[in-house]
């Protein structure tokens, strides 16, 4: 039976990895005590008021009870400690609250909760989305707990492929970590052998697929991508950005210039310079023309709409652009 502290607050900007630990902390209590012993509060129904009156109520659930509450970052100061913390100071043994917080611009988590729950014998967690630079080193760090040892180039070039989305990253490292062992000293041919390869392969496959009108391969390869966390509006600049870079180049090389002269004028490393310059030659720039248009109208359908719907509207543009 696992140990649970009587209140938890995860908090702060990076939100795919909050949503990760709401969805982990919830699976674990129902496991714990059944999903009759879950309860969850969210939008209006999320206040310190109402979180103070369940905690005053009595259950008839077996088992610890657990309350999940979202939205936590809208709550104010005064309500917190007029509401909330003379509840969680009196807070059954037999009880567990979870606090989430997304946070956004002068959207914060308020001073008053953090203390509510430090002071009720709770664990406050934040969770922040680090600045480009700082990856590299979060990601040698990350890399001792898994077993194996990242070096300074392999966590740059890993960067460089994969992007600055934290959950992406640790995906990769993990796997890089069960492909090449326990123990394994990982560089950056390693990275560009594997992890490179497997989320540019996936990325290509979309545009493949959607410019050769293959619905199946187009959903399926969108599914993947969007189940390693990528959203619509991401991976459409992702995929455009591609797209035009290499559009650029095959069109440089119609025009005589040289792959030499090419890879001296391109603004990145000579590995990715390489495998540009070979994706231009296997491709052609009428081909590359039809992609950008197909990426568009996915832009366009899916532009302004909520994760949930997002989705939806990239399959369904998905459905149209590969029809």
């Amino acid at each position: 039976m696992a140990a649970f502290k009587p209140a938890y607050l995860i908090h702060g900007d990076d939100h795919g990895r909050i949503g990760e630990r709401r969805a982990a902390l919830r699976a674990l209590a129902e496991r714990e005590s059944g999903s009759g012993g879950v309860e969850c509060f969210e939008g209006d129904a999320a206040t310190p008021e109402a979180l103070a009156r369940a905690l005053d109520a009595m259950t008839f659930a077996i088992g610890r009870r657990f309350l999940v509450i979202d939205g936590a970052e809208r709550w104010k100061d005064a309500d917190v400690t007029t509401h909330l913390a003379p509840a969680l100071r009196a807070i059954a043994l037999d009880t567990t609250v979870a606090f989430f917080g997304r946070e956004e611009g002068r959207l914060k988590v308020s001073a008053a909760l953090v203390k509510a729950v430090e002071q009720a014998g709770g664990v406050v967690a934040i969770e922040r989305t680090l600045k480009a630079r700082d990856l590299p080193a979060w990601l040698q760090g990350e890399a001792g707990p898994l077993g194996v040892q990242l070096d300074r180039d392999g966590a740059r070039a890993l960067v460089a492929l994969v992007g600055e989305r934290q959950q992406r990253l640790m995906r990769e490292l993990e796997k890089l970590a069960i492909e090449l062992g326990p123990g394994a000293e990982i560089g950056r041919d390693d990275v560009e052998q594997s992890a490179a390869q497997s989320s540019e392969r996936q990325v290509w496959g979309l545009v493949d697929a959607l410019v050769a009108a293959d619905r199946r391969s187009a959903t399926s390869a969108y599914l993947t991508l969007d189940s390693q966390g990528e959203s619509v509006g991401r991976l459409v600049g992702l995929l455009a950005r591609r797209v035009r870079d290499v559009l650029a180049i095959a069109r440089r090389l119609e025009a005589g210039v040289s792959a030499q002269q090419i890879k001296k004028d391109l603004k990145m490393s000579p590995w990715a310079a390489d495998r540009r310059i070979a994706e231009a030659r296997d491709s052609d720039s009428d081909r590359l023309a039809r992609a950008l248009e197909a990426l568009a109208q996915l832009e366009l359908a899916s532009h302004g709409a909520s994760e949930l719907a997002d989705r939806t509207e990239a399959l369904r543009a998905i459905a149209v652009i590969a029809a």
